[in-house]
Formats: C-alpha cells, structure tokens, sequence
C-alpha cells in the first residue's frame, strides 16, 4: 500500500459523488446495504414474482405448440424448466445471501472485473428483446381495443415505462404488490372456466399435432421446443435484482427466508411453464372451437384470451378486460426489464469508462433499442430471435451455476465468498470468460446448421454440456491463480456477522465523504495526510480513472508501514478491529 498521502481529491471525485448520491435508491454497481433492506421475505418474494407477469409465455408456448405439437411443446416445456430451476438455484442463493446482483455474482465467478462485461451485454440484450416482445403485445391489444394503430402502440408503450422506472426499488415493490392479485385473477378465469364448462378441450389439447407434428415423442421437436424456452433462462438475473434486497437470514425467518429465495428465484420457471402450457392450451381451443384459421394470431395473448372471455360475458365487457390484462402485465414486467436492463448498461459503461452518466440514460438507450425492434415487428420471427439467444443466455447462467456449485462447493477452487470489488479481482479470469464465449459459439454455430441439419436441434444440449464442462476443466488447468488478484482487502473488520450475514459496520468513504456499510468497502491504496489508512467504496473505486486508489496485487509483507490485519486472519479467529475512521451513526 503506498504511504504517499492524499493532498487533493482526484479530478474524478464529482463522478464518484454523483453516482452515489443516484445510486442510494437503487444501488446500482453496488453491494445492497442491510440499512437499506428493510422489506420481509414475502413481500420482496412478492415483488419477484410480480415481474413474471409477462403475456410472452402465452406466446412462446403457442407458437412452439403450433409448430410441433402439444406433446413435443410441453416436453420441451419440462426440460427447459428443469435445466432453468437448477442452474438458477446457486445464482439466487448467492444474491440473497450476499445481497449482490448477478453482474457481481458473475465477476468472482470466473469471469473476473472487466470480463463480466461481456455478460452485462448479453443480459442487456434479454431486456431489450423482452421489452419489445411485452410491448408488441400490449400494441396489439390496444390496437383491438381501442383502434390505436400499432407504430403508435409500441411507442406509447415504451414511454409510458420512463416515469415508472426512474426511482428504483421502493416504486417498483409497491406497483408489483398492488397489482398481482388483479393480475392473477384475469390470467386463471380462462383456464378455469374452459376446464370446467368445455371438458372436451383437455383431450383436444392432448391430440393436437401442431404444423409438424406427428402426435408422438420427437427428440429433435422436443428440443427444438425446449430451445425456445431455454431464452428465459436470463429471466433469474432480473429476479435476482428483486432478490438482492432480502432481509439477513437468521434462526428466527430461516424459514420464511429459504421459502421466498426458492420460490421467487429458481421457482419463478414453474410459473413461466404452467403459462406456456396455458398458452397452448387457449390457443388450440381457439383453432379447434372457434377459427381453424386462427392460428394467424392464436400466438397473440389478446386475441387468446379475448377469445375466452367472449364466452363468458358480453362483448363490450371481454374487450376490457383483454385489453386491461394486456396492459397490466405488460406494464409488471417491462418496468423490470427497464429497470434491470438500465443496471446492466451502467455497469458495463461506468467500468470501461469510469465515468457514470447516471442510470436514466440507459433507460433511454435501452428503451430506445426496444421501441427500434418493434417498429421492425420482430414479433413474426419470435421463435428464430428467442431460439438464437437462447445460446447465449444458456452459456452464461450455466457457466456461473456450474463456477458455483463445482468449482467452490466440490472443487474448492473458486473462492467461496463471492468477490465483485475493483483491486481484488484480475482484469479477466479465463476460467469462466472463455468457458462461456466457447459454449455460446459452439452452440450457435450448431444452431444456425454449420455441422448440418441433423445435430441442429440439438445447440442447447452443446451450450449447457460445455458450460457445464468447461469451467472446472480450466479451473483445473490455470490452478485457480486467476481468481483473486489480492486475499487482503486492507481492512481488520469482519465481513461477516456472527449468523453469516454481510456485516452493518459502517466506514467512512474517503472520496465521497459518505458512510458504507463493510462489504462494500475496501482499504485505499493511498493514505491520509496523517498517515492512517483510508478507506474507500466499490462505487467510487470503479469511477476512478486514474487507478490512484487501487491497491496493488501483492499485499504488503507483515510489519510493512500500512500492513494490518488480512481480513481472512480476522474472519477466522473472529478478531474485531477498532473503526480507523469514525462513521456517523455508528
């Protein structure tokens, strides 16, 4: 650690303070404070699920139905969901136990602090095509409704989003909670009364073969099928910006706390399934009983459920509630999306950059790319879009559970605790970085036919195999080395509690002048005018250009002027440490 003091604050300490001032409600780049988390299990559970309200399920699931048949749909419905659950096991536990989103999960998990990037880019990608995909629908309802043409549609369903996603967390848990039940309520009717007054259309579900289907099991159909789905896989990042908020896990809400990670993490796909299933389901009612030729826009969730509810009541009053369910659950889920996506850019640009130009700038790139792909209608090349990014999402979700679960539980490799802070991390850990770039190439290059038509089908067999494999073969190979740049943080204060939570100590931040809680801080490389060690938060670290305050790779030998305490030593004998630098409140 250098001992040269600190005369003048670096010219990027504006950026940094900026940032954090922005940052304080939604806490973007940054580890979520327990001072900030104040909501119980079931209602940040709540506020996951709320986003799964999306209508393409509906979608997905007809239009894979249409294609292959009820049979091959749904297996491939059932694979995709169990691939989802356990790869999406590991990513929620770690951002509800560490508090932290997946872009910070990914970074100690083999990718490293700029290699993550990457990843950033592709769950970025997620949000914009999914946006699109929910504002086509919401278009096309109120297109049927209300006689809005469509380019008008897709814009008032984009501009509507800004005003919603500019606060963060605390508008977006109310909004999510408030309309769930109504939510719910429109979407299980159908269903409901289809089962009930038109028994026959179970066994018409059953039967139907779809355009290629021979009503019977085809691997290659199933997983074509399954391929589809598999392009929400990247759906656990968003949920883990939802998750990242819960409360530390004590003996007292064990339980309630394991109920809301499982169901709102890794169980949100039994969800996404059972619509899909009910997607399908509407619409081969619809091509069966009401229009043979409806398959045009049996794939269109208003028209699936305008179809039903034509039964049930008068027309006047169907047409409301179609258009009422298509714009709420198009508002649920793009306010994430919005959201999740702004995160995801800010990341990637304030660390390239280490400049932050604030989160509502990538709102509007991000909606902006969105509103682009729905004036080009990629909603009538939905299966080609989902299905080539399906190998993409696969490569890195798999490739970060797999980093997980083998390379630090089984292998014990990777470091356990997950560690995201600039200084601490290489550049680029090639253990994750080119596990996930060679699955998603091999993958996508089966899935466009380069090794022909026959093993086509099968890229989302090729993505997860070598996600699975790749990532503890190299781990293996490279010996780990590229994990931690540093296994000191510079600072003698626990990370943990004496239940394993992140700690609530809170250090003062020597560029901002505000108070961190001890996750998210890291000791400066600089010191004061005093000599005494400075201390420094994740966020101003990444906002600084100069490098002024990154540590050095190799720590300081012992009895070095500025060595202290390896916070690992601390951890262990559960030594505690005086504050050097008072914080306000504590």
């Amino acid at each position: 650690m250098s001992t040269a003091p600190l005369a003048t604050p670096p010219a990027d300490t504006d950026d940094a303070r900026a940032a954090t001032r922005e940052s304080l409600e939604d806490y973007t780049l940054r580890f979520a404070p327990r001072s900030y988390r104040r909501w119980g299990p079931a209602v940040v559970a709540t506020s996951a699920l709320g986003g799964i309200a999306y209508l393409a399920d509906f979608s997905i699931g007809a239009n894979i139905g249409i294609a292959h048949g009820t049979v091959n749909a749904v297996l491939g419905i059932g694979v995709a969901a169990v691939i989802i659950f356990v790869t999406g096991f590991p990513l929620a536990y770690y951002a509800a136990r560490y508090n932290i989103d997946l872009d910070l999960i990914t970074r100690g998990a083999g990718f490293g602090y700029y290699g993550s990037v990457v990843t950033n880019i592709v769950f970025a990608t997620f949000t914009f095509i999914f946006f699109a995909l929910e504002g086509s629908i919401m278009a096309q309802g109120l297109e049927l409704g209300l006689g809005i043409p469509r380019p008008v549609g897709y814009a008032v369903s984009t501009l509507m989003i800004i005003p919603l996603v500019i606060y963060g967390m605390k508008i977006l848990a109310k909004l999510q909670v408030w309309t769930t039940p109504l939510w719910l309520l429109l979407m299980v009717i159908p269903l409901v009364y289809l089962v009930a007054t038109h028994p026959a259309s179970v066994s018409q579900f059953f039967d139907y073969r779809g355009a290629t289907g021979s009503g019977s099991p085809d691997l290659a159909s199933v997983m074509l099928a399954a391929g589809v789905c598999l392009s929400l896989m990247a759906q656990i990042a968003e949920q883990i910006d939802y998750l990242r908020f819960m409360p530390p896990r004590t003996e007292a809400n064990r339980r309630a706390w394991w109920t809301a990670v499982v169901m709102a993490g890794p169980g949100w796909v039994v969800f996404g399934a059972l619509k899909q299933a009910i997607g399908l389901f509407i619409a081969v009612y619809i091509i069966a009983n009401l229009d043979p030729a409806a398959s045009a826009t049996a794939n269109e969730p208003v028209h699936q459920f305008l179809g039903v509810y034509s039964e049930m009541m008068p027309a006047w009053l169907a047409m409301t509630l179609a258009v009422v369910l298509v714009v709420i659950s198009q508002i649920k889920i793009n306010v994430t999306n919005a959201y999740s996506g702004s995160l995801a850019w800010t990341n990637s640009f304030t660390r390239i950059t280490g400049t932050y130009p604030g989160r509502l700038v990538f709102v509007i790139v991000n909606l902006g790319i969105a509103l682009a792909l729905m004036e080009a209608n990629m909603f009538d090349v939905l299966n080609t879009i989902l299905g080539f990014y399906a190998n993409c999402a696969m490569a890195w979700v798999v490739t970060v559970a797999t980093d997980i679960g083998i390379n630090k539980y089984l292998l014990k490799i990777s470091p356990e605790a997950p560690e995201f802070r600039r200084g601490m991390l290489y550049a680029i850990n090639p253990v994750g970085f080119v596990s996930m770039l060679a699955s998603a190439v091999a993958s996508i290059a089966v899935f466009f036919g380069t090794f022909g038509p026959g093993v086509q089908p099968y890229s989302p067999i090729v993505a997860v195999g070598l996600a699975v494999v790749l990532p503890p073969v190299l781990a293996l190979a490279t010996r780990g080395r590229y994990y931690l740049r540093r296994s000191d943080d510079g600072i003698a204060i626990p990370m943990v509690d004496a239940d394993g939570n992140p700690s609530d100590v809170r250090l003062r931040c020597c560029v901002t002048g505000l108070d961190f809680e001890r996750p998210d801080m890291i000791a400066s490389a600089r010191t004061g005018a005093d000599g005494k060690p400075l201390f420094i938060s994740s966020l101003a670290l990444a906002t600084d250009r100069g490098g002024d305050h990154v540590l050095p790779a190799d720590p300081p030998a012992p009895g070095t002027a500025g060595a202290i305490t390896s916070t690992a030593a601390v951890a262990r004998t559960g030594q505690t440490a005086p504050d050097p630098v008072p914080a306000s409140g504590t």
